[in-house]
């Protein structure tokens, strides 16, 4: 797993969404918290090993109640009074982890998506941050407080500045540590304060859907936006078959079963992977195992197809997709699958990154009909489900 990790800032009091209904990163939105649904596209990201959510003292009962536990999910840590002091303290908190770089996002910005995630990553070099941001379309006008126009201001080269704000830990936690003892405490984002160490921030196309709540009217349209949302639910199917002979063990959805004969094939011949990645390539359009890994080369010889697994499903994440069910069918004579089945879930479950309950692992005979029924091989039939955000969207 790639050395990135995450901090999210939840601990402000949201003072413009009004007191009732309580801080607007613990409002419902579509069933789930803001705060939930801001910290999801991290939690699902291949990229991401840890995630750390700073929050006020106040709410550690919101929060519980929020979130749920995820093995990438670190324990909530107690903000500061201003955001660049809670940021500060979630940058020592995940410092602990020796991540290589670092992404700042506000619990209050709930449409994040991999493919944003993805870009940000990508831009980090050392000495230059990355910024997700729009351009801004409207026009813009400066005005008096009493609200009369006192000029327009030209748009070019402006952009509306978003979150995740991606960065190189150790630069941006040295950043924050000389903001914050020389004083410079009314710095608005974390690209700011990197600025103000003297480095480089560079912008990352990001669409302007990726906005944050702040006020009750924002909430009331980011829950019109999830409801006007079709949501772009993909499947794909999958279907392996292999040759049986001589051996001491199969291997099925990544479990080593002992006996008198191994699958034959290029890799280690696991029908029930194979078909699973066909199945989540599906979902992406995006070919086949064999395009992906072919047999004629020689790399492959022999390789456990776990990999294959974890790259069908980095690709399906890397396009904004969240793998919401996997079904796997084997159809043997022998052996039998049910003594290894919730090992195989198990399996399937760590290399896919996704809870066990979503992944279903199920066995048929052939009813001693044709060659599986002779028992000279084993096939697989596999299905997967993904629900992609905005669309096949990797901006």
């Amino acid at each position: 797993m790639a050395a990135n990790a995450v901090v999210i800032v939840a601990a402000g009091r949201g003072e413009r969404m009004g007191a009732t209904g309580g801080p607007k990163q613990y409002r419902d939105l579509a069933g789930m918290s803001v705060l939930a649904r801001a910290a999801a596209p991290f939690l699902d990201h291949p990229d991401i090993a840890c995630v750390q959510v700073v929050i006020h003292a106040d709410d550690e009962a919101l929060y519980e109640a929020a979130v749920r536990p995820h093995a990438k999910l670190l324990p909530p840590v107690i903000g500061g009074a201003t955001r660049q002091e809670s940021v500060l303290r979630g940058l020592e908190a995940v410092a602990g982890t020796n991540p290589v770089q670092v992404l700042i996002h506000d619990a209050a910005r709930p449409f994040v998506t991999g493919g944003i995630i993805t870009s940000v990553l990508e831009a980090i070099v050392p000495g230059t941050g990355a910024l997700p941001a729009s351009a801004v379309a409207d026009t813009l006008k400066r005005a008096k407080p009493d609200l009369q126009v006192v000029e327009t201001v030209p748009r070019d080269g402006l952009f509306a500045a978003q979150t995740p704000q991606g960065f190189m830990l150790a630069e941006i936690l040295a950043a924050h540590r000389a903001a914050l003892a020389n004083g410079l405490m009314g710095l608005t984002d974390d690209a700011a304060v990197f600025q103000a160490a003297g480095m480089a921030v560079r912008i990352v196309s990001s669409p302007q859907w990726n906005t944050k709540i702040t006020t009750p009217s924002d909430l009331d349209a980011a829950r019109m936006q999830l409801a006007m949302i079709l949501p772009d639910v993909r499947t794909g199917n999958g279907y392996d078959v292999h040759q049986l002979e001589p051996g001491d063990f199969v291997t099925l959805c990544g479990i080593e079963i002992p006996g008198d004969r191994r699958l034959k094939g290029h890799s280690d011949a696991d029908v029930g992977l194979h078909a699973l990645t066909d199945a989540l390539l599906g979902t992406i359009g995006d070919g086949d195992i064999g395009s992906h890994f072919p047999p004629s080369d020689m790399q492959w010889k022999g390789a456990s197809s776990d990999r294959f697994l974890a790259h069908a499903v980095a690709l399906v994440r890397a396009q904004g997709g969240t793998i919401t069910h996997l079904d796997v069918t084997l159809i043997c004579e022998a052996p039998r699958i049910g003594p290894h089945r919730d090992a195989m879930r198990a399996r399937i479950a760590q290399i896919a990154g996704v809870e066990t309950f979503r992944v279903a692992v199920k066995a048929t005979t052939n009813e001693k009909i044709g060659f599986i029924g002779r028992g000279e091989g084993i096939a697989a039939i596999a299905t997967a489900t993904a629900v992609f955000a905005g669309g096949n969207d990797a901006a």
